[in-house]
């Protein structure tokens, strides 16, 4: 099969990189929720070469992403795995990190609030999560084109649609999480970093 392959994967990559560098540490392991083509996981794991990348996503995409893995043959990605939120549990190993990128404007607020609370059972005290894509500010969008995109989600799926940042952060918080830092992303995009509280 062809690889599938994503333009803004090859957009974003650059700009996430700089952000996860401030917090990625050798030695640790990360869950990518969504991996979707594997370009991040081949782009991300290259970069950290000592820390393990572990890929999941759904069942439809579990090839593509083998694709590209195999292609890379690097030592330090990991699956990938089959991973649908609400249906199955993440992988058993402990992880540092969870990293997924546009993400929670495909699943339902609902699979949203179910990802979060799997977080908070799941994570250690430190542990960091990572949620890149477009949110909205106090309930508006924070330009024209997130708005079209968002009416194309509903078009497709009316329980998708761009998250309210502070409903994000409010359900964080109730999981056990603080907001570390909002980083203001290219093409209006966000890179929302929180840290796992003592249980």
């Amino acid at each position: 099969m062809d690889r599938p392959y994503s333009p803004a994967v090859d957009r974003n990559k650059g700009p996430i990189f700089e952000v996860l560098k401030e917090y990625l540490m050798d030695g640790n392991n990360l869950l990518e929720i969504g991996s979707g083509t594997g370009q991040h996981a081949v782009f991300f794991a290259e970069k950290f070469p000592g820390l393990t990348w572990v890929t999941t996503d759904v069942r439809e995409n579990l090839a593509g992403i083998k694709e590209w893995i195999n292609e890379a043959n690097l030592k330090n990605i990991k699956g990938p795995e089959e991973l649908k939120i609400g249906t199955d549990d993440f992988p058993k190993k402990p992880f540092d990190y969870v990293f997924t990128a546009n993400t929670l404007h495909i699943m339902s607020w609902k699979e949203s609030k179910t990802l979060f609370k799997l977080l908070g059972k799941r994570l250690r005290e430190g542990s960091l999560t990572f949620f890149y894509g477009p949110f909205n500010k106090e309930g508006k969008y924070t330009s024209q084109g997130n708005e079209e995109f968002d009416r194309s989600l509903k078009e497709r799926d009316p329980r998708s649609g761009i998250r309210n940042f502070e409903d994000v952060v409010n359900a964080m918080k109730s999981f056990g999480f603080k907001l570390l830092k909002d980083h203001e992303m290219p093409s209006n995009n966000r890179l929302l970093v929180f840290e796992r509280l003592s249980k």
